[in-house]
């Protein structure tokens, strides 16, 4: 989602949004007419003011702001390491662009809540993590104009992943790893960005850190909730007339902001993002605009994402659709995101397209009831997605009970699954494809990667329809390479990408040339006879026969 396109509203006057209204951006000078300057605060100063107001992160975990200063300055006078600030602007999810619309369009008010929070713990550095190279550019140049900021500020680029905002796995990528979540659980607050001591929030939280200190907590509570002071920015897309950014009062009625921004009929309304919870219509707009009144409506306020589904689409198809995209972005590290993802993922593709009746979607609700609660568990890793997936699944089984008795009973609700749900793909992935022309049946990808393929009652292949995940590009391409009638391929998941693939850099860890090679031998290579296949056999080639991994 490109969040310089989102138009930027709010109820009542702007504090985080504020001057947007009148220019693009928010220079330098344009920042210091709008805004007070941030007074000089000690460490004691952030906790108590931060405490004062119940000032919470606003990247999803909702974690007491106070309780992490206090926590990074303890762990800093013990360990006698100076700490660092890191400022989260991946948003990973892509039905959020709130954080990225203040990088981008009024930089130096989150700048100054982590110049704040810096000077306060002696920071050595604040380091800035996004996936978007607009966002890089707009907060590189908004430090290199002020002397202060350009001494303190840099800015680093990670892969786009939806796991790569996740805290830890931001932390890796700074570190120089991987962007996953580490297999087992870290406090950055403790070891975070080069093993010291790291304050890491998001964009949003650092903003309101930032009002926070200039109006103070008397000031800062004038408007919201008084159980939760201040102002939540939303992001509402989807079948709406205008989709924005939406800053809002805390507790403020859902309703209200979806009619500002032309909700369309609606077949339900996703808020929290992909790792939220689907609400009714009715319910939605009744819900108030906080933590505590969402989750009285059994939703989340998240991220602060909120996504309108019209009634003219098919729900189950497109949960369908957003279940496999979630389990292929996962990390893969462990038993959860390796195999109960993709399986829940395949019983919903069976309970959208009609197949799968009422045994797929008594499968889907015990798989998501498994993975719900699920963190840290044995077989399970320290990251959130498992749950956060659980929550989103069980949810709209919940709310689309209307399109289940159609899809169960009577093979589908006649409406087309018209992907509108935000699902980007990333370039370079490729899908598992079947030439019917010369599969036999034999079985052997259904025993190389299971993830990915089954076999029906006669013993033909059942792909899931979704990109090879990362971790499973090795199997797949054995798959390909053993597939004794070669009728087994790696295709472009997006035809369009196709020149992209055959372009990608020798290094790259997707499929790249090679999955090209494969498309072209499979279109020019004539029917290959068939073959005697056994179980022997399979057992047998699966075991010793090596095929290299593509390089």
């Amino acid at each position: 989602m490109l969040a310089a396109s989102l138009d930027v509203l709010s109820i009542g006057p702007p504090r985080l949004t504020a001057g947007l209204n009148q220019m693009r951006r928010l220079d330098l000078a344009a920042y210091r007419r709008v805004f007070w300057d941030v007074p000089d605060l000690t460490t004691d100063d952030l906790v108590t003011m931060a405490a004062q107001v119940g000032l919470r992160g606003r990247g999803g975990a909702a974690f007491p702001l106070a309780d992490k200063i206090a926590a990074v300055q303890e762990a800093a006078r013990r360990r006698r390491r100076r700490p660092m600030v890191v400022v989260n602007g991946v948003e990973s999810d892509p039905g959020s662009a709130k954080d990225r619309m203040l990088l981008l369009r009024s930089p130096y008010l989150v700048l100054a809540g982590a110049l704040a929070a810096a000077q306060a713990l002696r920071a050595r550095l604040i380091l800035v993590g996004t996936a978007d190279a607009l966002v890089a550019r707009s907060v590189s140049e908004a430090a290199a104009a002020d002397p202060v900021l350009a001494r303190l500020v840099r800015v680093m680029e990670v892969p786009d992943r939806f796991v790569s905002g996740e805290s830890g796995a931001l932390i890796s990528a700074m570190n120089g790893r991987q962007p996953l979540p580490p297999s087992r659980r870290t406090h950055a607050s403790h070891r975070g960005l080069g093993a010291r001591p790291t304050l890491l929030c998001n964009a949003e939280t650092f903003a309101q850190l930032a009002v926070l200190g200039m109006l103070g907590p008397e000031g800062y509570a004038t408007t919201g909730d008084p159980a939760e002071p201040g102002t939540v920015l939303l992001t509402v897309t989807g079948a709406v007339a205008r989709a924005a950014v939406v800053e809002v009062p805390s507790g403020w009625r859902l309703g209200d902001v979806l009619g500002m921004c032309g909700a369309q009929a609606e077949e339900g309304v996703l808020v929290g993002g992909y790792h939220g919870g689907w609400l009714a219509g009715a319910a939605a707009y009744e819900a108030p605009a906080s933590r505590a009144g969402l989750d009285a409506f059994g939703g989340t306020l998240g991220q602060g994402a909120v996504f309108v589904l019209g009634q003219e689409n098919c729900s189950l198809g497109e949960l369908a659709r957003a279940a496999a995209y979630l389990a292929k972005e996962s990390s893969g590290r462990c038993g959860a995101c390796r195999r109960s993802l993709l399986s829940l993922a395949r019983s919903l593709a069976a309970l959208a397209d009609g197949t799968g009746g009422g045994e797929a979607l008594d499968a889907a609700m015990r798989e998501a009831l498994a993975l719900r609660g699920a963190v840290g568990q044995r077989g399970h890793g320290t990251c959130s997605h498992p749950d956060g997936v659980a929550r989103f699944v069980l949810s709209a089984l919940a709310v689309f009970g209307g399109d289940l008795a159609w899809h169960v009973f009577r093979y589908g609700c006649g409406r087309p699954a018209g992907r509108v749900l935000p699902l980007p793909s990333a370039p370079g992935e490729a899908r598992l494809a079947i030439d019917w022309g010369r599969c036999r049946g034999h079985g052997l990808c259904a025993h190389i990667v299971p993830e990915l393929v089954e076999q029906d009652s006669q013993g033909y292949p059942v792909m899931l329809d979704m990109p090879v995940p990362p971790w499973l590009e090795r199997k797949a391409w054995r798959a390909v390479e053993m597939c004794p009638q070669l009728a087994l391929r790696l295709v472009p998941a997006d035809p369009a990408s196709l020149a992209a693939l055959s372009a990608g850099p020798a290094d790259s860890h997707g499929v790249g040339q090679r999955q090209v090679l494969a498309i072209e031998r499979g279109q020019d290579m004539g029917g290959a006879p068939d073959l005697a296949v056994s179980e022997d056999w399979i057992t047998d080639i699966t075991s010793v026969r090596a095929i290299p991994p593509p390089d």
